[in-house]
């Protein structure tokens, strides 16, 4: 089987399943696992994904307002690629390729033999479906159901000693700086399991776009930064612009030292089997007592921002 990647948590749950080699084509955001880098890349962003935050949400907002897709797709390589089946997503327009753009494609250079599988995970339960259904179409069932089952005891180990926490801490993660952006779908799952509350956003809520003082009244005790698709030295370049909103010093979080600039072009936003990485890395960081061992070096994957 030759298979088209176009979504980095897909080429990660492929790689997991042992498909590495049947992978042929990748999008430009896959970087994980490394042995993948060296395929071809079909997509490449229409915008400049080292600008700022502002600047970025600016020029994606114009593209959706013309009805154009954000990415670009070189339907030419996919052609010389022959693949027999493109795993892609419908859950975000802006995330990747749109999944009819990917339609059209396949349909016009690749014809009607050519599989095309859509992942739309909003819960933990849907990521977990989305690997059993790659492990499915792939014929590697078995593999998918050892990957679960080896995921799921590395939850279950951790809920068993948040669960019993008493008062756990109001927590709240922003997903985009500006504008303020809360980090929804799956992420109120993940702070709950790791041992926190978040008052703000939902379980399957697509993240919202809030006022600050929306923030600013919840009062979080712990604060991730962790923008979708930003590095940690572009989040930490970001910084100054929640540092100088009015109340900044004020925030609990703050005062008490409790907030971290993340990685989160790597973790929390991808929907993969490293969300299960992400899941202890949180808990780390919002009980590193219990949870210390989890966390790597700070200035890796994340870094404390000082009062």
């Amino acid at each position: 089987m030759r298979i088209v990647s176009l979504l980095p948590s897909s080429t990660e749950i492929l790689c997991a399943l042992g498909l590495a080699a049947q992978v042929v084509g990748i999008s430009h955001e896959c970087d994980y696992p490394p042995e993948i880098t060296d395929r071809p890349r079909l997509t490449a962003p229409k915008i400049n994904p080292h600008a700022d935050s502002r600047t970025i949400d600016r020029d994606v907002r114009a593209l959706v307002r013309e009805g154009l897709s954000v990415y670009r797709l070189d339907s030419e390589r996919l052609r010389a690629l022959q693949p027999d089946l493109i795993v892609t997503q419908d859950q975000c327009q802006v995330c990747a390729v749109t999944y009819d753009e990917v339609m059209a494609a396949a349909r016009q250079v690749l014809g009607a033999h050519v599989q095309v599988l859509s992942l739309r995970p909003v819960l933990l339960q849907d990521i977990w479906d989305d690997i059993a259904r790659v492990g499915e179409a792939t014929g590697r069932q078995r593999q998918a159901a050892a990957l679960l089952e080896g995921l799921f005891e590395r939850v279950k180990a951790l809920v068993a000693q948040t669960m019993l926490i008493r008062q756990p801490p109001r927590v709240a993660m922003i997903e985009w700086i500006e504008p303020l952006m809360l980090a929804g779908n799956w992420m109120p799952e993940l702070i709950q399991l790791a041992g926190g509350t978040d008052g703000l956003c939902r379980p399957g809520q697509h993240s919202p776009t809030v006022a600050w003082e929306t923030l600013r009244q919840y009062a979080p005790e712990v604060l991730l930064i962790a923008p979708c698709g930003y590095s940690l030295a572009q989040t930490l370049a970001e910084l100054p612009r929640l540092q100088r909103l009015p109340g900044w010093q004020a925030l609990p979080a703050v005062r008490q030292g409790r907030v971290y600039a993340v990685d989160g072009h790597t973790y929390f936003n991808r929907p993969g089997p490293r969300i299960v990485d992400s899941l202890e890395l949180l808990a780390g960081l919002v009980h590193p007592d219990l949870f210390g061992d989890f966390l790597p070096a700070a200035g890796q994957a994340y870094q404390p921002v000082p009062p």
